[in-house]
């Protein structure tokens, strides 16, 4: 009997996804010095992106990478464990852990690994046995890599209908002799819409379930300080124990965190295998990121409010011209499309008039649900987004008028 070839069966599943209309590319994106976006020689206003606050390129967070960077060299070259663990790292996880009023925080590379890491160590518990199995309960739309990190972890994962803490109370109820771990986006980031926090943290305080709350796209935007949709919620540390950031979007630089009681956040740093084996960021990075903390917890600028205001000015302008736009308070505005092929084309149509914004397509969203996720920033004008707007409005079929 031959052994089946795997490169064949890579190769099948490619040419599937291709025949399907739902192949990636990357593209390459120059950025302008007023913050445009160049694509194939076209200058484009970057509808997509999630700069939420306009940060990335603020000259304090500029100025703070180059002086560290001068100093210190761009990269750590070892992990946090070995001889990676600076300074500014050390400053950065205190000061995050202020912000989102937990007793620790500790820094990872990107979210992705944040989660992974994080629920490998905590639904693993280190390999260390225990009774039972572990059981992790989560949102049905979750960010895939909380998803990847409890099937990693080798955790029983069941999953709950979208937003739905009834059905969520019933998932843990099945295995009441397992240690449990219900874990939620805080805002979604392909709906936009945010958890139902108060219910799912009553509900892990009343079954004895670990509540962790991905909070990758509230940060920075709601709630006091911009401390995220839990504080936004008025939950604390006590009802949620474990939150995770990421410091890529409304902060403008890189990275992630996991923040939470001091015990689970030493759980983390000793069992998580992203954590333990990856070279820590660079220390320059960190320094740019507690410039951007400061200004996001003060905000003198004004930023939040602004984006506020483009959030409703393109929610009303959106209600006038009867477009399908899902029903999010948050810089996340999708508009629903249906078929991959028609928000392909809704997505080339608006390049060709000067905005960038990407159709997002099955397997990130369901089948059936393909998308434009338009995300609205603090730096855009409001003559901008009226003009996405009006484009918007001439699209034909399910994003246009004509299809409402």
């Amino acid at each position: 009997m031959s052994r089946p070839d795997l490169r064949a069966r890579v190769e099948a599943a490619r040419a599937q996804r291709e025949r399907e209309g739902l192949l990636r590319r990357a593209r390459v994106c120059e950025v302008t010095a007023d913050g445009h976006r160049v694509l194939d020689g076209r200058t484009l206003v970057d509808f997509c992106g999630n700069d939420y606050l306009g940060l990335s390129r603020h000259p304090d967070l500029v100025e703070a990478l180059h002086r560290v960077a001068a100093t210190e060299g761009v990269g750590t070259g070892a992990a946090h464990l070995v001889s990676g663990h600076r300074g500014e790292h050390a400053a950065l996880e205190e000061e995050l852990a202020d912000w989102t009023g937990r007793r620790r925080a500790v820094l990872f590379s990107t979210g992705v690994m944040a989660n992974l890491g994080a629920l490998q160590a905590l639904l693993g518990a280190g390999g260390l046995p225990g009774r039972g199995g572990a059981l992790c309960v989560q949102d049905r739309l979750n960010h895939a890599s909380l998803i990847d990190g409890a099937q990693l972890a080798g955790a029983e994962l069941r999953r709950y209908p979208h937003g739905d803490a009834e059905a969520a109370a019933r998932q843990l109820d099945a295995r009441p002799e397992h240690a449990a771990l219900l874990a939620t986006d805080g805002v979604f980031s392909m709906d936009g819409d945010v958890a139902p926090l108060s219910a799912l943290a009553t509900l892990c305080r009343e079954r004895s379930a670990l509540f962790y709350v991905d909070d990758a796209h509230g940060l920075g935007v709601i709630g006091p300080e911009g401390a995220g949709s839990v504080a936004a919620a008025g939950l604390d540390a006590t009802r949620v124990p474990l939150l995770m950031g990421t410091l890529g979007k409304a902060l403008g630089t890189a990275g992630a965190f996991v923040a939470g009681d001091a015990d689970l956040i030493e759980a983390i740093v000793q069992f998580a295998r992203p954590y333990i084996y990856t070279t820590a960021m660079p220390a320059a990075l960190a320094a740019a990121t507690r410039v951007s903390l400061r200004l996001v917890r003060a905000d003198v600028e004004g930023r939040r409010q602004r984006l506020a205001a483009h959030i409703e000015r393109f929610r009303a302008g959106a209600r006038q011209l009867g477009l399908a736009v899902m029903p999010s308070r948050t810089a996340i505005q999708p508009l629903l499309i249906g078929s991959a092929e028609g928000a392909l084309a809704a997505s080339r149509a608006l390049e060709a008039a000067g905005f960038l914004v990407v159709a997002i397509r099955p397997p990130t969203v369901p089948q059936g649900a393909a998308r434009l996720r338009i995300t609205l920033s603090a730096a855009h004008s409001p003559e901008q987004i009226d003009a996405l707007l009006d484009m918007l409005s001439r699209l034909p079929g399910p994003a246009g008028t004509a299809a409402v």
